[in-house]
């Protein structure tokens, strides 16, 4: 499993994340196993095959991190969706987003630019042109707000 198929997963399962009653130990631990992912490889080829030590650790780390730094995380999407409030985003975009906002602030392995990049084509797998727009128009002024140049 190549780290962008990683990333993916992690965005669904920050997704799920808000609005499952399961804590992300609980969510995490369900949904990293081979018996989960043998369930869904035939709806979405990022299943085909589970996340070996190194893959599920970076799952686990990318995941735990959004849900620990969900406020601060939320409070930038706040702040650079201009016009919009925070409950009209979809939660497949807030979770696109927390996750490269997450990858962006906390993991100094990952350029900014590639988790940006990353996010928008995740975005194009699951949202409309014009919602890719916004979550590229937001991340990308966040970048420019938040972030010291790489």
């Amino acid at each position: 499993m190549i780290r962008n198929t990683a990333r993916e997963i992690a965005v669904h399962l920050a997704y799920e994340l808000s609005f499952t009653d399961k804590t992300v130990e609980e969510l995490l631990d369900e949904r990293l196993t081979k018996e989960y992912f043998d369930t869904l490889k035939d709806e979405d080829n990022i299943y085909e095959k589970a996340p070996g030590a190194a893959q599920a650790e970076y799952i686990r780390s990318i995941v735990s991190g959004v849900a620990e730094h969900a406020p601060e995380l939320d409070g930038y999407i706040a702040k650079y969706a201009k016009g919009w409030s925070f409950d009209r985003i979809p939660l497949v975009a807030s979770a696109i987003m927390r996750v490269a906002m997450y990858e962006s602030l906390y993991r100094s392995d990952i350029p900014t630019r590639v988790a940006v990049n990353e996010a928008v084509e995740i975005a194009k797998k699951y949202e409309t042109p014009e919602t890719v727009k916004f979550i590229n128009g937001i991340l990308g002024s966040f970048v420019r707000g938040e972030i010291s140049a790489e």
